[in-house]
């Protein structure tokens, strides 16, 4: 299995990706809101970079079941229905619901991998289920979100423990992964994730600041659920049997 990982979206591009299956991972909070949203039965989930671009496409797609979601500087922008907390997409507010959802960070990391073969979507809430779907898959690229462009260790967590269970039921190569991807697995071997790992984080630690910090234990919770969200033409849904 060839496998790189990427600390950020700014350096991919569409040469890294091209007939791969890319992973998106935005802990801390765009991947856990993706997936929380859609385990409560939304109906799809289209991600955006401008919060205009998220409007336009929310009015085309038909405001009367359609949300907008998303965040600047970890807070609701104004006029969306929605912030960027996986506790808002609960099955009362996003059940039947198309959500159109811009974040600083996570969007721009799907639309950086457009252009992959296959693009899912990891957090700790549906890990195992993300490696059962890889499971066979021989060239992979790991996209973390990161945090304004830099590396986060909260999303560099989850790709290395998402490779240390794929080696374990797989017998992944190392010496088919990069240098990055050696890094995060020897933080798999270090660190628990848990509430107190993603407080220590620089975004646990802004999450924190603005009065957010609910969310860390929320996002924390391995293996909540079974699903594997997959972005297709640029609308994110499940993947069949899931």
């Amino acid at each position: 299995m060839n496998v790189d990982v990427y600390f950020s979206p700014e350096v991919v591009d569409a040469p890294s990706v091209e007939g791969r299956t890319a992973v998106v991972i935005d802990v801390i909070r765009a991947t856990s809101c993706i997936v929380e949203a859609m385990a409560n039965g939304a109906r799809g989930i289209f991600p955006t970079i401008l919060p205009e671009e998220a409007v336009k496409l929310a009015s085309s797609l038909g405001r009367e079941d359609t949300l907008l979601g998303g965040e600047r500087r970890g807070l609701k922008i104004e006029g969306f229905d929605l912030g960027n907390s996986p506790r808002e997409y609960s099955p009362e507010v996003v059940r039947g619901k198309q959500i159109v959802m811009s974040t600083t960070n996570g969007t721009r990391a799907f639309l950086a991998v457009e252009d992959a073969h296959r693009v899912v979507t990891a957090s700790f809430l549906n890990l195992s289920a993300v490696v059962r779907t890889l499971e066979g898959a021989q060239n992979l690229v790991l996209v973390c979100a990161g945090r304004q462009n830099r590396f986060s260790m909260d999303d560099a967590l989850c790709a290395g423990l998402l490779l240390r269970k794929l080696s374990e039921g797989s017998g992944l190569a190392l010496a088919m992964v990069n240098d990055a991807g050696r890094a995060v697995l020897d933080m798999a071997e270090k660190y628990t994730p848990d509430e107190e790992f993603l407080r220590s984080t620089a975004a646990g630690r802004a999450l924190e600041e603005i009065g957010m910090e609910g969310d860390l234990a929320f996002c924390a919770v391995l293996d909540r659920h079974s699903i594997v969200p997959e972005m297709r033409e640029r609308r994110i849904g499940l993947v069949e049997g899931h």
